[in-house]
């Protein structure tokens, strides 16, 4: 078996000479002959090696000798050991996880605590042929896309599984003929999981009822999908780049382009924007996917949530994903301008805002210049001028015959994205709204023939928002 493992090791480079191998030792079969191949392989290549193992408070007096058989057998063989121990139970109910999913990140966790500790550069994992099998069945019947089905790869980022190409039988053969003790966790042998379930019964069934090798054919299978999976990862990533841009808030998938992408990898990727997003990829699920491509077809302005605190929203480009936003209370400051001749200054957020009232005379034949400077006729002021961001009942005057707009309707056909629009400035004369600054002015309170007093206002930034004007 060792030389099986070793060729599977240098047909994936796992390790060379300068490594420094984290070695996780739960102390059952499995992870015990981790350790004594990697001691084997340690005396040919060189590498240094740490056994990490992780007490999860779970199993009482057992798990008590399962630490001090791995302490006794790391001594022995001069391993340096790193011990951790863990309330699994009390984190699940923090986390909201299952024992089993809980356990599972922490000895994940522990195990980047020791890499980081002793600079590691790769973390041996003990799982095997038969353990990827269950992860094949157990996502099969959950569902799972292409990547899913591929399962375990033997080398992931800084994660190894060098004994990913032999199965359970082999593993047991071999401490048997190297007359090697282990630790046998009597959890495994009950029902209480899924994955139990999958290991205890299905798989044993199909290896003694429909081919012996059942376990090997399904690992040759996802071993062909993980290829597969690697071209079509590519392809996907060009797809991105056409379609995919960043916002504040996330990232927006363009319609026009995605109307584009071969529907086979519409849904890969909508999948990788979600992990961009959220960087994780567990409870991602077809349902998610598919809700989300029906929102290509919704009108502007739905939604659908999402796992992780994330959304979806159909916006005008197409689809943009991103994290929820608590939706702010509008802005109760309010500013109201001095309306005299003397030019007054006020500082309100990110703005310097300057105005003063002069005769009609004094602009006739006057052109203004910058955009972020606007007249207009102070003589049908009703309730004072101010400087505020929007609120409910704001509407402009957006046609010289008298023809008003909801504030709101404005920004959505202006096509304004929502996440701008409390925070564009506003020059109103109570709920009328004198100039949407970056936008538009008032047609209503234009300057004309019989106008005698002018309000001038001056705006620096004016122009940071929409057409500048």
């Amino acid at each position: 078996m060792f030389a099986k493992v070793k060729n599977y090791a240098e047909k994936y480079q796992m390790f060379s000479s300068e490594d420094c191998v984290i070695a996780g030792v739960s102390g059952g079969a499995d992870s015990v002959c981790l350790l004594f191949v990697l001691l084997e392989l340690r005396e040919e290549i060189g590498f240094e090696l740490v056994a990490v193992h992780v007490h999860h408070g779970l199993r009482g007096v057992e798990a008590d000798a399962d630490e001090e058989f791995v302490k006794k057998l790391c001594e022995e063989r001069g391993v340096l050991l790193e011990r951790y121990h863990a309330d699994v139970a009390a984190i699940a109910k923090e986390r909201r996880q299952s024992t089993e999913e809980a356990g599972r990140e922490v000895r994940r966790e522990f195990f980047e605590q020791a890499r980081v500790k002793y600079h590691g550069t790769k973390i041996a994992m003990a799982h095997h042929q038969n353990d990827n099998a269950e992860t094949f069945l157990f996502r099969l019947a959950r569902g799972t896309g292409l990547k899913g089905l591929g399962g375990m790869a033997p080398v992931k980022e800084q994660f190894v599984r060098p004994l990913l190409c032999v199965d359970r039988r082999e593993i047991e053969e071999y401490l048997k003929e190297q007359n090697i003790s282990y630790c046998i966790d009597a959890t495994n042998e009950s029902d209480e999981y899924a994955r139990n379930r999958i290991r205890n019964h299905m798989l044993p069934f199909m290896e003694t009822e429909l081919n012996s090798k059942a376990i090997c054919h399904i690992n040759e299978t996802m071993e062909h999908i993980r290829g597969i999976w690697e071209y079509v990862g590519e392809q996907t990533n060009q797809y991105v780049k056409q379609c995919v841009y960043q916002t504040g808030r996330g990232y927006v998938i363009e319609e026009e382009q995605y109307r584009k992408v071969p529907e086979a990898l519409q849904a890969i990727l909508i999948r990788n924007v979600l992990v961009a997003v959220c960087k994780k990829e567990k409870d991602l699920e077809g349902i998610h996917l598919n809700q989300i491509k029906e929102l290509f077809d919704k009108q502007t302005g739905r939604k659908i949530d999402l796992p992780y605190q994330m959304e979806a929203k159909r916006v005008y480009d197409g689809v943009e994903i991103g994290k929820k936003q608590q939706r702010q209370e509008m802005d109760s400051e309010e500013i109201f301008f001095e309306l005299c001749n003397n030019q007054e200054t006020y500082h309100w957020k990110n703005y310097n805002i300057s105005c003063r009232v002069l005769n009609k005379m004094q602009i006739d034949g006057e052109t203004l210049e910058k955009s972020h400077t606007k007249w207009f006729d102070c003589d049908i002021i009703k309730h004072g001028v101010s400087i505020r961001t929007r609120r409910q009942g704001d509407y402009i005057t957006i046609h010289p015959d008298g023809r008003t707009q909801k504030l709101k309707t404005y920004f959505i056909n202006e096509k304004i994205p929502q996440e701008e629009r409390d925070e564009i400035l506003l020059i109103a004369d109570g709920s009328h709204v004198l100039w949407i600054v970056g936008h538009r002015v008032n047609c209503a309170y234009q300057t004309k023939e019989n106008t005698n007093c002018v309000l001038e206002i001056h705006v620096d930034e004016g122009e940071r928002h929409g057409r500048d004007n």
